[in-house]
């Protein structure tokens, strides 16, 4: 009997979201995939440090204790850009992190997202922004992670995960409205809306398996009365009243309960990320990105009219500007050739 993946929640990571690769990177980059090969072999029985991704995914797996393999919720695969021979330090690093991951993509410097409908994934989480982009353009779930200064705790046992609303969760139609005809008509159209369901964003279905899992874990807890719940979500969005009320119906039409939301309008988010402390943050403006990346992991989802402006900035920029910017959005063809064989491995 085939393994039932498509009846878990599955999320491919590349390596760069689960390990530390700078230092590899930058062989790569200064001198070839050679000797990057060579750095490879040499350094393969040497533990990689933990990414962005590690917490999430860590506490993700926990989730799976207690279940058989087959009954497991959770899975988390390995989507790479590397061949498997390059690939073995970070397969040993999993294993000596005691990640119970035993699955894994290895696509030779191909598109490692390509596999993500094979394997049921309802996110792809790499480091590769152009992978990224790409990722989302074809419709596929995608999150690029930011560096961070997070520090994770081996004595938390919980998840928090943090979505933005417009452009995330939700799709665009509403930032639309906002970005071309201003706040006063977004909010007229917010408020003429308030009980119609804002259509799915391209993160929607990662919501609503994460939203699975928590009710699985209040079903446990009846079952259980001294199981402690390990995740909780939250919702963080610049909307504020009268908008605030479109998303309470949104998620009445979906069945979904989120623990703590924050209507904000226009209050930096990263004040309550602080306080919520999530795992990861996942936001379509990487303005706020760029805000809470020093706060929490986070990940920019590249999606719809919030981006638009800034991906016609970098291809109008200068050359030398577009190499800075490429690791965020477009780039050069040659930076976006060199991070696409190198950043997602």
């Amino acid at each position: 009997m085939a393994y039932p993946i498509e009846r878990k929640l599955v999320i491919g990571v590349a390596s760069s979201a689960l390990f530390d690769l700078s230092d590899s990177d930058k062989v790569y980059r200064e001198k070839g995939v050679d000797e990057y090969r060579k750095y490879q072999r040499k350094k393969e029985n040497s533990t990689l440090q933990p990414g962005v991704a590690f917490p999430l995914v860590k506490r993700l797996l926990r989730l799976n204790e207690g279940f058989s393999a087959a009954d497991a919720p959770v899975e988390v695969v390995l989507l790479s850009r590397n061949d498997p021979d390059t690939g073995l330090r970070v397969v040993n690093s999993i294993e000596q992190h005691g990640l119970k991951m035993s699955r894994a993509i290895f696509v030779s410097g191909g598109n490692p997202y390509r596999y993500m409908n094979a394997m049921n994934a309802s996110l792809f989480l790499s480091a590769n922004a152009n992978d990224v982009r790409t990722a989302v353009e074809s419709g596929l779930p995608a999150g690029c992670v930011f560096p961070t200064t997070f520090t994770d705790s081996e004595g938390d046992k919980e998840l928090r995960v943090a979505f933005d609303f417009d452009g995330v969760v939700g799709d665009d139609a509403s930032e639309a409205v906002y970005k071309n005809k201003g706040l006063s008509a977004f909010q007229q159209s917010e408020i003429q809306n308030a009980m119609k369901p804002v259509r799915e964003g391209p993160l929607a279905r990662f919501f609503r398996e994460i939203s699975k899992l928590q009710r699985l874990e209040r079903k446990k807890v009846k079952e259980d009365p001294a199981y402690v719940p390990r995740l909780r979500t939250a919702l963080v969005t610049a909307r504020d009243a009268p908008a605030h009320k479109r998303v309470v119906s949104t998620f009445r039409s979906w069945g979904i309960e989120v623990d703590e939301v924050f209507f904000l309008g226009g209050i930096a988010k990263d004040r309550v990320l602080r306080v919520f402390k999530p795992h990861i943050f996942f936001d379509d403006q990487v303005a706020h990105i760029t805000g809470a990346a020093g706060a929490t992991p986070s990940a920019h989802v590249p999606f719809g009219v919030a981006n638009e402006p800034i991906l016609g900035a970098v291809k109008k920029s200068s050359k030398k500007a577009k190499t800075k910017t490429s690791t965020l959005f477009n780039g050069s063809k040659k930076t976006a050739k060199a991070r696409a064989r190198s950043k997602n491995r």
